[in-house]
């Protein structure tokens, strides 16, 4: 299947929409993020050019939850991608730590705990007044993610 370039990609697809006052959770295009997961492995350079190169809220958490769905899916690999992921780690976007954590909580990659540390220390000494939700949820379930699978092994 043929992945469209960054441009077009938003022409043919519904743009993701934010949590707001109303709605606590993010919209986004159902058939654009089947397309991705069944693209698998082959569709990570994509995300991978996205992540590296977008400064666009939306399109950075829609990205990382197309990403969270394809570890949903099974696509390995994912775990190599954490130096384009780490450029989020002192973001202070609620939707892009929650997305960042849940992937970091599947992927468990060494290299992520310390800066979901950090990103729950920040948050609980600087909330979020306008926050939809509560990222620290997704931030601490990760950590204790990474402190349950370590004491298992």
């Amino acid at each position: 299947m043929y992945l469209q370039p960054v441009n077009n990609l938003y022409q043919s697809y519904q743009y993701p929409q934010l949590p707001n006052a109303k709605r606590n959770y993010t919209i986004v295009d159902q058939n654009k993020v089947d397309v991705f997961v069944k693209q698998g492995e082959s569709a990570l350079p994509y995300i991978s050019d996205v992540l590296s190169h977008s400064n666009n809220e939306e399109q950075i958490t829609e990205t990382l939850y197309i990403l969270d769905r394809m570890i949903d899916s099974g696509t390995k690999n994912i775990d190599k991608m954490y130096p384009v992921l780490s450029r989020f780690n002192n973001t202070r976007s609620p939707n892009i730590q929650t997305f960042l954590a849940g992937i970091y909580r599947k992927i468990q990659v060494p290299d992520a705990f310390g800066p979901l540390v950090k990103m729950l220390i920040q948050n609980s000494q600087n909330p979020y007044p306008n926050a939809f939700f509560d990222p620290n949820e997704e931030i601490g379930g990760a950590i204790l993610s990474y402190l349950s699978d370590r004491f298992r092994h």
